[in-house]
């Protein structure tokens, strides 16, 4: 790669679809090109819907030690220190009355939640659907439990309806109490009002001095459409839905095929 400066002072990344590949692996070829970026003075937050307690053990995989933005935006956490800067949490009586208007709506819901902190478990109730793999979580057998202690987000499902289908139904709902992200296959999201990934981003960049114009930004789900409009640059993997693709400025290979090192090492290349 070229010595040629680097036209962005902020990397901004997704995780799951973007910056993980399929396996949940991070490719050697962009670890190569995210730490060719760092050396040309540039930052790298990661940004993404899980909230920390299964965002922290890729972080430390990966070496990771600045700045992280977690649960939707809810959470700046400190990788490097393993502390949480900031946390925003939902309003669970303003959850509650929201989930009782999607269900006159569209019927029962399947329902989880995350819990906030930095050990913030993550409850799953019955019926709930939990994608196979490594994340920890609790099951949930009294309803009350899920709102025993503060919640950064809850997740709901529907027995038919498909995501895209749900999360629209839910913010013509209640879109006027709660935002309603859909941010991968199976997860919709209920969170606060005004709550995205680019405040959360926001947040971070400012504690590092950068501002918007800055950031180039990388991700796969409509959730990361505050995010690109915040960012100077958006870049929509191959694999990202179309609603994201819709408003991005540049579509780069999947995630299983390296498209965060495809732009960047042609960035560095100048």
């Amino acid at each position: 790669m070229s010595t040629a400066p680097f036209p962005y002072k902020l990397v901004a990344t997704d995780l799951d679809g973007t910056l993980l590949r399929d396996d949940d692996t991070v490719s050697e070829r962009t670890r190569e090109a995210l730490a060719a970026v760092t050396a040309a003075g540039a930052a790298h937050i990661i940004v993404t819907g899980r909230a920390v307690p299964w965002t922290r053990h890729i972080l430390d995989d990966l070496g990771y030690d600045g700045l992280a933005v977690c649960g939707q935006g809810a959470q700046v956490y400190h990788a490097g220190e393993h502390r949480l800067l900031t946390s925003v949490t939902l309003d669970r009586q303003l959850a509650g009355l929201a989930l009782s208007k999607i269900e006159a709506e569209v019927g029962p819901l399947l329902l989880a939640a995350s819990r906030d902190g930095l050990e913030g478990d993550v409850l799953v109730g019955s019926g709930y659907r939990v994608q196979e793999g490594p994340l920890p979580y609790v099951p949930m057998h009294d309803p009350a439990d899920l709102w025993a202690a503060p919640l950064n987000k809850v997740y709901i499902q529907h027995p038919t309806l498909g995501d895209d289908e749900l999360a629209k139904a839910a913010r013509a709902t209640v879109g006027s109490l709660v935002d309603v992200v859909m941010a991968g296959a199976g997860v919709v999201e209920i969170l606060p009002l005004g709550l995205s990934k680019a405040t959360g981003l926001s947040l971070a960049a400012r504690r590092l001095g950068l501002r918007a114009s800055d950031t180039i930004a990388f991700g796969d789900m409509p959730n990361d459409i505050p995010m690109f409009g915040w960012a100077a640059h958006g870049v929509a993997m191959a694999n990202a839905h179309d609603e994201l693709k819709a408003v991005a400025h540049e579509i780069t290979a999947s995630n299983d095929n390296d498209g965060i090192a495809v732009v960047l090492e042609h960035l560095l290349a100048g």
